[in-house]
């Protein structure tokens, strides 16, 4: 096989013309960047905010123009933009800005995000055994791994390779556990930044949810980065989410950013389907003491102010980090521990909440 190299790639884009200037998008300096990993390609042009969508046929034809280079596979373009004018904030997105249309998901028949005010309170490794515990349950599940800046689920599945390209525009998603993977850190080497403005990370997310073959599932879970910022909003307002899982620890700091996450989400008139506290306590393996090191019960009283269920009190261990790193979770690494117990009952109290829920859609269509 030919070996891709970026010359050739700026080459290809070279044949491509933005119409409305008259020249090739090389010359226009619209390339912003190329990453060849292999036969996939990736490349990122920067256009005028209000002319994102007046370009989408250019990015089509550019992504058809590297395609063709011999030795290519695979080939993803992505539109990148300063932001406008109503957006308050360069590459930003705001609530009162026209929400895009939302991604079609026929085949996938729950949306359920996993959130946090801040990092550090092991959202992602709640999500990475939520998703198996989902999986054990006998449910069809994929994990979106939307912690763009810094995904870490392809570590905690222990999941390596690329997706493989089944069409022109679509890949397969990776599987382990019983769950399929997609992830920027599938595409990307792992030590390697993605310095990305928010209109990459919004077109990097669209093409996640709708060009891959994700197939029938029963739950997508989607590892939202933490915080209030464009990832989760573009999810909310992009995607059709049944409910967000709040994932904190009792500490006041954790809990206060917590707060600031569940208003984002009520504000955007999305459901809450419960609050996971990770690290409630720590038991001593020797003398069976129970220590409550970051606080005791602040995820319960978040959860009755909110009215929401609390879902799960996850103990603090070591040897979750270690089975996180490892690559093994530690539903599977320890299916008979405290850990792998707390995670596989909040799994089961998710889905209950999530089929009441349809229960009470189902019933009140019916009554209409």
């Amino acid at each position: 096989m030919a070996e891709v190299t970026e010359a050739a790639v700026l080459d290809a884009l070279r044949t491509v013309v933005d119409p409305s200037r008259g020249v090739d998008l090389v010359s226009a300096g619209m390339v912003e960047s190329v990453t060849v990993r292999g036969s996939n390609v990736g490349f990122t042009l920067q256009v005028d905010a209000h002319r994102g969508a007046a370009l989408e046929p250019v990015r089509q034809r550019a992504e058809q123009a590297v395609r063709a280079l011999p030795g290519v596979t695979s080939a993803t373009g992505i539109l990148t933009a300063h932001g406008g004018a109503g957006s308050g904030r360069r590459g930003g997105m705001a609530f009162d800005a026209p929400a895009p249309e939302q991604a079609p998901l026929a085949d996938i028949r729950h949306v359920v995000a996993v959130a946090s005010g801040k990092g550090g309170v092991g959202k992602s490794t709640t999500a990475a055994n939520l998703a198996v515990s989902l999986a054990l349950e006998g449910k069809a599940v994929g994990l979106l791994d939307a912690d763009v800046y810094g995904p870490s689920q392809p570590r905690m599945l222990g999941v390596t390779g690329r997706p493989k390209p089944l069409s022109q525009d679509t890949v397969a998603p990776l599987e382990n556990y019983g769950v399929k993977l997609i992830s920027m850190g599938l595409l990307a080497a792992e030590d390697t930044p993605i310095a990305w403005r928010g209109p990459m990370v919004q077109s990097a997310l669209t093409q996640m949810l709708t060009k891959v073959a994700w197939g029938r599932l029963d739950y997508l879970v989607v590892d939202l980065p933490p915080g209030t910022g464009d990832v989760p909003i573009t999810m909310i307002q992009q995607t059709p989410v049944d409910g967000v899982l709040v994932v904190c620890t009792p500490q006041d700091v954790a809990l206060l950013d917590a707060r600031k996450a569940i208003a984002m989400l009520q504000r955007a008139q999305v459901p809450i389907v419960g609050i996971i506290e990770n690290m409630s306590f720590y038991q001593c393996p020797d003398c069976g003491r129970i220590d409550h090191i970051f606080g005791e019960g602040g995820a319960a009283r978040e959860a009755q102010r909110h009215g929401v269920p609390l879902l799960g009190a996850i103990p603090l261990d070591v040897v979750v980090r270690e089975s996180g790193d490892a690559g093994t979770p530690i539903v599977v690494a320890r299916p008979d521990g405290p850990h792998a117990r707390a995670f596989r009952e909040a799994a089961r109290a998710l889905i209950r909440t999530v089929e009441a829920a349809d229960a009470e859609r189902a019933g009140g269509e019916g009554a209409a």
